[in-house]
């Protein structure tokens, strides 16, 4: 089945606000294609993008086009640009030139990828076949892990939420091949294509590497995942931090999940601990059940359809195609990517600060790095005063909120301190490169264990479109990537700038009080550091966020999942509140000279509705919603502008209007 890694991005992205950072001449940004036959009060997302939405087409081979996380797609432009570049010249032994540039072209060697066909797949298969016990499962799951291959165990390294000082290893529920935990258990038309079309991959896969009866494995594989799905814990019910933490002492753990045997597994797993964070205790309890409940031949038949997908995309086209039928059902992509396309991804996933730096050096302009931390710690004040006005928070906890506030660290741009890679990269062995740069990462990993955390690390790659805001650390990261248009003009109109970008950076320190961000201290441990009453008032401020943005839908009747986004949204409206305040600071916020026959105000909430301008699949849509953290985006304009005051003055808006609430039940927190 196919390992899904979810990046839990408390995220987006910055800008902010420096009075005297107006740019002498500005960049005339024309906001083309409003549709006024759409009234801002109605539908400010429609108003902006009716008519770019009408007329953007999705290409064949992507999900959805437009900014955002789309923006990545000319992003892979300039990647390729590079990789080709270098990947025509011979460059030193381990130099990052020829890291990149022979791993990028071990993988467009398709010829050499055919021809082996399903043998770099053999040895794994053959191990698979020789289990004979519940021990040799759980070694044979341990050691895969140490080459990326996650099976039914999902251990990592990060902070311990009570000691943010020390790292430890913590263990999630995995084990699944659907997108979520849910998709086992609907019934309506869309989930149970999906389910089809994963029942289908799954007997693809034993039939390329000669098994007989592919269907009936299938079905046994599935029914596995099944009651592993059973004991998940639903995506909501994972955003409360305190209930997906239990540090255990390994001989407990040794003695309750007997089957697991958790010294032995986590000295296959080259780790040196006595206690281990169990998120989800539930899911190892039923593994532990199900180690002995399930036959042996039927472990080996999950195990040989984990491998196989875990490493579909790095063998030959049949194991591709078959990947893609699978995943084409829950994005609507029509056509598989070029192969120029997909490996200018695996590079920057795989080996991304080795690329970065070429990327920086090459497209990166400094000034942008400079202006934008001026503009962040600019918003940190603007937020300080907004917490100074709470009128629902007490003194105390007020202190210990500006604390955590002035105690963020802020990277900008791309990491002090490069990551390096002790990997061997070989032209003509892309199998083994994608192997090799998988345990170098798990080492580099492991090397971070009982340790201090490494505060110059980044989880995301320069040239990525996207920022996050990290609770364990306390820290908010804008990577190059999102460092252009429509975010930030270097010489645009501060509206331009505090609407896009600005909103971003709002975003982001809003992460660090948001549902779950709330709950880390300054220094990144899980603490009770507000007063029980305020943390009472802000828990009812929350819920009417989950309340309203329950109510909203797409795709006619498919409704958001408050719980699951409330995060995001709270961020989402407390980032377009402060990044207002911080540009009511410059020159052109104190102003009303209009550009483009709109006013300064006006042209900054344009610049909201204008960063979220997307087009996707249906079928992507629909995921998304199940799935993600974050509202779609006409929810990210629309949402939080209905509960804005300063969006109704500037641009009129009216009782009877669709968007349009009473002072009293617009939702306010930060």
């Amino acid at each position: 089945m196919k390992k899904l890694i979810y990046v839990i991005l408390l995220t987006l992205t910055f800008v902010s606000c420096k009075e005297e950072a107006t740019v002498t001449a500005p960049s005339k940004i024309v906001f083309d294609g409003i549709d006024s036959s759409i009234k801002p009060g109605d539908d400010f997302f429609n108003h902006v993008n009716k008519i770019w939405l009408d007329t953007a087409v999705i290409a064949d081979d992507q999900i959805g086009v437009g900014s955002y996380r789309f923006l990545n797609i000319p992003q892979q432009e300039l990647l390729k640009n590079i990789l080709e570049e270098v990947s025509q010249k011979e460059h030193p032994k381990g130099s990052v030139e020829q890291l990149v540039g022979d791993f990028f072209a071990s993988g467009m060697d398709t010829v050499s990828i055919n021809e082996r066909g399903s043998k770099p797949i053999q040895p794994i298969l053959d191990r698979i076949n020789a289990i004979t016990d519940v021990s040799s499962i759980t070694e044979f799951a341990a050691t895969q892990i140490k080459s990326g291959d996650y099976s039914i165990f999902s251990p990592y390294i990060s902070p311990d939420q009570k000691n943010s000082t020390l790292n430890i290893l913590h263990f999630s529920q995995t084990g699944l091949g659907l997108p979520d935990r849910d998709y086992y258990f609907k019934d309506d038309p869309s989930v149970k294509s999906i389910q089809e079309a994963y029942k289908t991959y799954l007997t693809t896969l034993f039939e390329l590497v000669g098994e007989s009866d592919a269907k009936a494995k299938a079905d046994i594989v599935y029914s596995i995942e099944k009651q592993m799905a059973t004991s998940h814990k639903t995506r909501i019910e994972r955003r409360v931090v305190k209930e997906n933490y239990h540090k255990l002492a390994v001989a407990d753990l040794n003695t309750k999940h007997p089957n697991i045997g958790w010294s032995a597994l986590l000295k296959n797993l080259g780790t040196a601990v006595d206690s281990v964070d169990v998120r989800q205790t539930a899911y190892y309890d039923t593994l532990n059940t199900m180690l002995t409940s399930v036959p042996l031949e039927n472990w080996k038949l999950y195990l040989k359809a984990n491998s196989i997908g875990s490493h579909d995309n790095i063998l030959s086209k049949p194991f591709q195609d078959a990947s893609f039928e699978y995943s084409k059902v829950i994005s609507g992509q029509s056509v598989q990517q070029p192969r120029t396309k997909l490996m200018v991804r695996r590079v920057d996933q795989q080996i991304g600060f080795a690329l970065g730096q070429l990327y920086v050096k090459r497209y990166f302009n400094e000034d942008a790095k400079k202006r934008a931390l001026d503009l962040v710690n600019n918003f940190q004040t603007t937020l300080e005063k907004r917490i100074d006005k709470l009128d629902w928070m007490s003194d105390s906890t007020k202190v210990k909120a500006k604390e955590k506030l002035f105690a963020i660290s802020k990277k900008i741009g791309y990491p002090d301190v490069w990551r390096s890679y002790d990997a061997n990269i070989e032209r003509a062995q892309f199998f083994e490169n994608v192997v090799a740069l998988n345990k170098d990462d798990y080492q580099y990993q492991l090397k971070q264990l009982n340790k201090a955390p490494n505060r110059d690390e980044w989880h995301t790659t320069p040239s990525t479109v996207t920022a996050y805001y990290n609770p364990s650390l306390n820290e908010i990261v804008f990577p190059a990537g999102i460092l252009q248009a429509p975010y930030f003009d270097l010489y645009a109109d501060d509206a331009v700038n505090y609407g896009g970008i600005g909103m971003v950076i709002g975003h982001e320190f809003t992460h660090a009080f948001d549902d779950q961000g709330a709950q880390y201290d300054k220094d990144g441990n899980v603490t009770d550091w507000w007063t029980e009453n305020d943390y009472t008032k802000f828990k009812a401020k929350t819920q009417q966020i989950i309340d309203q943005y329950s109510a909203f839908t797409v795709l006619d009747s498919v409704h958001l999942k408050g719980g699951l986004t409330v995060g995001e949204n709270t961020a989402d409206n407390g980032g377009i509140s402060i990044a207002f305040d911080a540009f009511k600071m410059t020159d052109q916020g104190k102003d009303t000279i209009k550009i483009g026959g709109y006013t300064p105000n006006q042209r900054f909430f344009l610049s909201v509705a204008n960063i979220w301008r997307v087009k996707t699949r249906d079928a992507y849509l629909r995921n998304y919603v199940a799935t993600d953290p974050h509202s779609p985006p006409i929810w990210r304009v629309n949402g939080p502008l209905m509960n804005f005051t300063p969006f109704y003055e500037a641009f009129n808006v009216q009782p009877g209007e669709a968007n349009y609430k009473t002072e009293e039940e617009r939702i306010k927190i930060w």
